[in-house]
């Protein structure tokens, strides 16, 4: 069975760091590319950032470029993505995501792994 778990989710307060990470399992992961995106309340799910197989390439949004850091581990089966000066339009649901047939893309619909997501709260 495929299948992506996050944790890491939690409370923080503005300009704080929070580390969230995604275990995968059921799939062929150093050929999966990796995403996270996330979902407010009321908007629609927005692509945070993207990594390559071996971890070589990544992409990001400009919302959190130069604030989150996505990374990998592929002997761990685990892709994590570090957040640095958190501010309260940051608050959302944070998900995993895995494109088992495309490079990096910041396009949902490529992606075909969800995980359940987690929770972030940023508090002023």
């Amino acid at each position: 069975q495929v299948r992506l778990v996050e944790s890491g989710g939690g409370l923080v307060q503005a300009g704080g760091s929070l580390s969230l990470s995604c275990a995968a399992s059921g799939l062929t992961f150093s050929t999966t590319t990796m995403g996270w995106f996330r979902q407010a309340p009321g908007k629609e799910r927005e692509f945070l950032a993207s990594i390559s197989w071996k971890g070589f390439n990544t992409f990001y949004a400009d919302s959190v470029k130069g604030r989150f850091t996505i990374s990998r581990d592929n002997a761990k089966y685990m892709v994590f993505l570090q957040m640095n000066s958190l501010n309260l339009e940051d608050t959302a649901v944070y998900y995993c995501a895995g494109a088992t047939d495309y490079g990096l893309s910041s396009r949902a619909e490529r992606y075909d792994v969800w995980g359940q997501g987690t929770q972030v709260t940023v508090s002023s």
